[in-house]
């Protein structure tokens, strides 16, 4: 392992977890798993399914990169998990979709949440919050959802925050030193629906566009009309995923 890692037996919520050691002082990286959530959560405050065989995760880490910058870390968590992914499936099953998701085959399998403050030290902490599906899908979601072992692997919690582990060192050194470009490079080689047709859901506004990829700061190009419209929020829905 690359970063620490403490281990729980059952928290609320692993970013909450992180939220409270930042305010205590610690500055990380650290990895924070819990077997258990009980109030675990996702995007958008949705509630996070997650069953005792998947993985639950936060890296708390600490960046004196400006709240604008450190939005594009979720990208950089997105690759990671991609690449956790595709230690143990065919890579051309692994996708991502914006601004965070894995999907399997098609279906999601994964998600981050992020989630940022001012801690009693210099720098602002990020709680880079990461489940994948790895034995058990979610039931009951809006979307279709999947797990890896659905597709023929079934790493252990542990194996999978190995491999988690060393992805997420490589894309946050790429980060550091090279800037959002080449983030923004690998994210788009691995992105779903590019050049399709897609719907974004931003509260009660729906707006339907032409999926033209990433921005240079990580926002959504989406062409409607012929021209271009930044989107910075919302869930993108590709056929249903």
């Amino acid at each position: 392992m690359r970063f620490p890692v403490r281990h729980f037996a059952e928290l609320d919520s692993t970013n909450s977890e992180a939220a409270r050691l930042a305010q205590a002082g610690e500055a990380g990286p650290l990895w924070i798993v819990a077997e258990r959530q009980s109030a675990g959560r996702g995007r958008r405050g949705r509630v996070w399914q997650g069953a005792s065989e998947n993985l639950a995760a936060t890296l708390l880490l600490t960046t004196d990169k400006p709240p604008a910058l450190a939005a594009q870390m979720a990208f950089v968590a997105a690759l990671a998990l991609a690449d956790m992914a595709a230690a143990y499936l065919a890579d051309d099953l692994i996708r991502v979709k914006w601004p965070n998701d894995l999907l399997v085959g098609g279906a999601k399998a994964g998600g981050v949440l992020i989630e940022t403050g001012a801690g009693p030290g210099a720098g602002l902490w990020m709680a880079v919050g990461v489940g994948a599906n790895l034995a058990v899908p979610p039931t009951e979601t809006p979307y279709p959802a999947t797990c890896l072992a659905a597709h023929g692997a079934a790493p252990s919690r542990n194996a999978a925050l190995g491999a988690l582990d060393a992805a997420f060192a490589h894309w946050l050194k790429v980060w550091e030193e090279g800037g959002f470009e080449p983030v923004r490079a690998a994210w788009t080689a691995r992105a779903h629906g590019l050049g399709e047709a897609c719907t974004v859901v931003q509260g009660e506004r729906l707006v339907t566009g032409i999926n033209d990829g990433l921005d240079a700061d990580g926002a959504l190009l989406l062409r409607v009309g012929g021209a271009q419209q930044r989107i910075t929020a919302g869930d993108v829905i590709f056929g249903g995923v």
